[in-house]
């Protein structure tokens, strides 16, 4: 797709306009995390400055909310987006497990996942089973809500306005750099580890997923597979592999968003993706 001179310029001034206001809105939300109170509240209200800026930019540059790619898309790509992180993720934490870079199974995780449901402590296979399935959707589905605050912004306004002015390779960089940026203050502050290993993890994690979900976007036309798959991204790293891994001395190097194992892993499958990206012409 080509676009005139004219339309480029105006993509330009599009995407200033739309980062200066997200960086202004976060920056109110991460000075609360950082250095009130991380309660889900402030989480909340960062995760939702993407979508406001977006609006925002819209409404400035006249033109209306209803023209983002709201539309559902297709269910094949909304599918294929939920279950991608599934398989990363799972091979990812399946080779920390394998090679001993962390216990698979906490039993301390399965006690409090027993508690809470009120199963019996004598069966902590039935406990794991009905919690990763409620997490895999009671919980994925919660957390919809949010997600599409970050994915609004991200995947249903700015990888648009990037498209106009920039092939589909530097389209997912550009997009994924700022959109691991926009993270760093948290990264930093709440990583637990070496900040500059964790930023540099984060940021390959975070870029590699955005040629994934880049794709999905404009092959669907719709933001939606990328509210999916951001969504279960989330909750199997952060709600069920990560509490299933017992640590070990070697463990924090590979675990979990900030660690090695699960960049390297979602790397391969961006390699795929930009590869099929390339071969349908986008």
């Amino acid at each position: 797709m080509t676009y005139s001179p004219t339309d480029r310029r105006d993509a330009w001034i599009t995407i200033s306009i739309f980062l200066v206001i997200v960086c202004c809105l976060s920056a109110i939300a991460h000075y609360a995390i950082l250095e009130l109170n991380p309660t889900s509240l402030y989480i909340g209200t960062l995760m939702v400055c993407p979508a406001i800026a977006a609006l925002v930019t819209q409404k400035i540059r006249g033109r209306t909310i209803s023209s983002l790619p709201w539309a559902w898309g297709n269910w094949r790509s909304n599918f294929q987006a939920y279950l991608i992180p599934l398989i990363y993720v799972a091979l990812a934490y399946g080779l920390i497990w394998t090679f001993g870079l962390g216990v698979p199974l906490n039993p301390e995780t399965i006690s409090e996942w027993s508690a809470e449901l009120g199963f019996p402590p004598n069966a902590p296979a039935l406990s794991m089973l009905v919690m990763i399935g409620l997490l895999a959707s009671v919980q994925f589905i919660k957390s919809l809500g949010s997600i599409a605050g970050e994915e609004i912004g991200w995947r249903g306004f700015l990888v648009w306005e990037l498209r106009k002015v920039m092939p589909f390779g530097t389209v997912s960089i550009v997009s994924g750099l700022i959109w691991a940026a926009w993270h760093y203050p948290i990264v930093i502050k709440y990583g637990g580890g070496d900040p500059l290993f964790q930023v540099a993890c984060f940021t390959l994690m975070i870029t590699s997923m955005s040629v994934i979900m880049t794709y999905f976007t404009f092959k669907s036309g719709s933001l939606w597979p990328a509210v999916m798959f951001h969504a279960a991204h989330n909750i199997f790293i952060q709600k069920i592999f990560t509490p299933l891994t017992v640590t070990t001395e070697a463990t924090q190097m590979w675990i979990d968003e900030f660690g090695l194992m699960v960049p390297l892993v979602v790397t391969a499958f961006a390699i795929v993706y930009w590869r099929k990206a390339k071969s349908e012409g986008f």
